[in-house]
């Protein structure tokens, strides 16, 4: 093993009562949309690239309005979690100071650009990750982000570390050995 990279949601910590709560509240006050959004909801949606997520949850909007919905819920997203936070999951933060000491850690996520930078900011693991890439920065979804990252710094053994199925498909298509990465979803 040569480098071990972290999805955000779900592995990292766990932002969904924020961003439901965030998003929910734009949606009523600001569009004639009788949507709520939970928690369990976003579970169940986060780990997809944002217009799938956005198609699935306003299917009666059109395409346009779907993208240009998400694209202010994310902005809503940011600003909540910029004020609160979110959890981070139990020992987290020793987890990755002592796998820093050994491997280079990365994060690839499917979210939109200056997210994984606010996780970073917020929970003060910027320092212990040498890189990352998400969609919001290259148009790529998780399996050509992770291989680019394994491409950029000469990876030949990486692990994965993530919560959903997405994630165990990305690795499939990236190549990365299921039998080296580790995946949480039930």
């Amino acid at each position: 093993m040569d480098g071990i990279i972290f999805d955000v949601d779900g592995t990292i910590w766990d932002a969904t009562e924020v961003v439901a709560s965030a998003w929910t509240r734009y949606v009523k006050e600001h569009t004639q949309l009788n949507t709520e959004i939970t928690a369990s909801m976003l579970k169940s949606l986060f780990g997809q690239l944002l217009p799938d997520i956005s198609r699935q949850l306003f299917p009666s909007l059109s395409q346009a309005e779907q993208l240009k919905l998400i694209d202010i819920l994310c902005e809503k997203e940011h600003e909540a979690l910029e004020k609160e936070g979110a959890p981070v999951y139990e020992g987290m933060g020793q987890v990755l100071k002592e796998l820093s000491g050994r491997f280079p850690l990365f994060i690839v996520s499917n979210c939109q650009a200056g997210y994984i930078e606010l996780v970073m900011e917020k929970t003060g693991f910027g320092s212990l990750i040498s890189d990352h890439l998400c969609p919001g920065i290259t148009g790529q979804a998780k399996a050509e982000n992770i291989m680019a990252l394994v491409k950029k710094h000469h990876l030949s053994s990486p692990v994965y570390v993530g919560d959903t199925k997405g994630d165990f498909e990305a690795c499939q298509k990236a190549g990365v050995p299921l039998g080296q990465s580790f995946f949480l979803w039930v």
